[in-house]
């Protein structure tokens, strides 16, 4: 954190305060760096809603080496950044390492589990191989109809709930103030606000979640120091042309996950909203007791994932499907993971159901995130972006924000993060439905795809790869006959 009377490193200002962007705003304020925090509801979003799965092994796919490297390096930095982010806000950051195991239910799911053992050998990645009798002596809340599975003891989880408030904490007592407000654009030297207050029905889901848990505590916090919140008000800038508040910056850093692509012309067509639902479960009094392990599945081909949590609870997920902006949980989805749920853990039947929820992941054509600069208008610089992680926003926390401070500083980004650089997508390689799935006049209005509408048979990605509804990526689409020839 700068010491007092030092002159900071320069103006910041981040869009987003999710995982990523508090992860950004907390180290570049330790850094030196004046930080400003634009969200209307820090710390919620699709962060709020998430896993936690710190799982770059189990999410592995052919064709997306680059992002196993990616989230194998990231995983790497997790117990240091735990450890610092504890230091830095005084409160646990969620950090479970159990590990992870991958079952099967049936015959043909065992055939996904082969293909991803043998695919991560390839890779010199080697897992154990487990019957259904190993699994149920390391985890006894499995089930009879689990017929097998593989052990993956370094892919970990994090309770995501618990980190956010973690960095909500670290990035006050560092400095970062939170503009609670809108941007409608954003350029290299600055940000516009929307002139307006959030809509009532925003304004109170964020008090509902902030009323909540370990986010209340935090905002708490940020209300007891009496500073570090503004309304967008009394900061450095003044208004726009065409009414907007502006907020000037030396350096401006786009982390809006989903919402990005809305905020400046480089962004157009690379970011798109990919909607999960996810329950969340509490353990009661004479239930059988929850895994200690995170529990991947495929059952008659979808998969399922059931992450533990310290409390007791279980977070089940998730279902996947392109439909926009909506964030509506559906009985369909909720019906199909709790039954594929039950099928891998039969104990669950016995939890409430304290939650049903959905969020929009930001995806991106080949699945890797956008961690760099995007260009700007012609003779201006534009701004740096961290944004199109998709499933993997809490995995790859850790080396997004040092890459962004590598930005910052004019140093060269880790390695792995090379690959993540915006410039590799051309307008050829932009967001898009599949060649057969037509272009929606609306995505906000365009039919829902029904909950689990999967691949075909034989195009299903190995355990806990969420179902997917009726579009999907173009890298996701160019890989299909690659998968189908390697599982002949």
């Amino acid at each position: 954190m700068r010491k007092r009377g030092t002159p900071p490193a320069g103006r910041l200002v981040i869009v987003g305060a999710g995982v990523i962007g508090l992860s950004c705003a907390w180290r570049a304020a330790e850094a030196g760096w004046a930080v400003e925090l634009v969200d209307p509801a820090p710390g919620t979003g699709s962060s709020w809603v998430a896993g936690g799965m710190l799982a770059p092994v189990t999410e592995a796919w052919p064709g997306e080496e680059e992002l196993l490297e990616l989230g194998t390096e990231s995983l790497r930095r997790w117990p240091a950044f735990s450890a610092e982010l504890a230091g830095a806000s005084g409160r646990p950051t969620g950090l479970r390492t159990e590990g992870t195991v991958v079952v099967a239910a049936a015959a043909g799911d065992r055939a996904e589990l082969d293909d991803l053992a043998a695919y991560l050998a390839t890779l010199g990645r080697a897992v154990d191989r487990l019957t259904g009798r190993e699994l149920r002596r390391l985890e006894p809340a499995i089930g009879p109809d689990v017929r097998g599975g593989l052990s993956v003891p370094g892919d970990l989880a994090v309770d995501n709930r618990v980190l956010l408030a973690a960095l909500l904490a670290a990035a006050e007592r560092a400095g970062v103030r939170f503009v609670e407000a809108r941007a409608v654009r954003v350029e290299g030297a600055g940000v516009e606000l929307a002139d307006e207050h959030p809509a009532t029905g925003e304004l109170q889901a964020a008090g509902e979640l902030r009323a909540a848990g370990e986010l209340r505590a935090a905002g708490e916090l940020r209300a007891a120091s009496g500073q570090g919140t503004a309304s967008g008000q009394g900061t450095k800038g003044g208004q726009r042309p065409g009414g907007g508040r502006w907020l000037a910056a030396d350096a401006v850093l786009v982390a809006a996950g989903a919402h990005s692509a809305a905020l400046h012309p480089g962004l157009d067509g690379l970011v798109r909203p990919v909607k999960g639902e996810i329950l969340r479960l509490r353990h009661r009094a004479g239930a059988l007791p929850p895994p200690s392990r995170t529990v991947r599945a495929v059952v008659d081909g979808r998969p399922v994932y059931a992450v533990p949590r310290d409390d007791g609870g279980l977070v089940i997920g998730a279902t996947q499907y392109e439909t926009g902006f909506d964030t509506e949980p559906t009985v369909g989805g909720v019906r199909d993971l709790l039954r594929d749920a039950e099928r891998v853990l039969p104990g669950v039947a016995e939890f409430a159901l304290v939650e049903a929820a959905a969020g929009l992941r930001p995806g991106t054509p080949d699945n890797l995130p956008l961690i760099g600069r995007v260009a700007g208008a012609a003779g201006q610089s534009g701004p740096l972006v961290a944004t199109g992680h998709g499933r993997n926003g809490m995995l790859l926390a850790p080396i997004t924000a040092a890459a962004v401070l590598a930005l910052l500083a004019g140093e060269p980004v880790p390695d792995q993060v090379t690959a993540a650089d915006p410039a590799r997508l051309g307008p050829d390689r932009r967001a898009r439905p599949a060649p057969d799935q037509p272009a929606p006049a609306d995505p906000e209005s365009s039919d829902r795809a029904p909950a689990g509408h999967e691949r075909p048979a034989g195009h299903e990605r190995p355990a806990g790869h969420e179902r997917r509804g009726a579009a999907e990526s173009p890298a996701d689409h160019e890989r299909r006959g690659t998968a189908e020839s390697a599982r002949r």
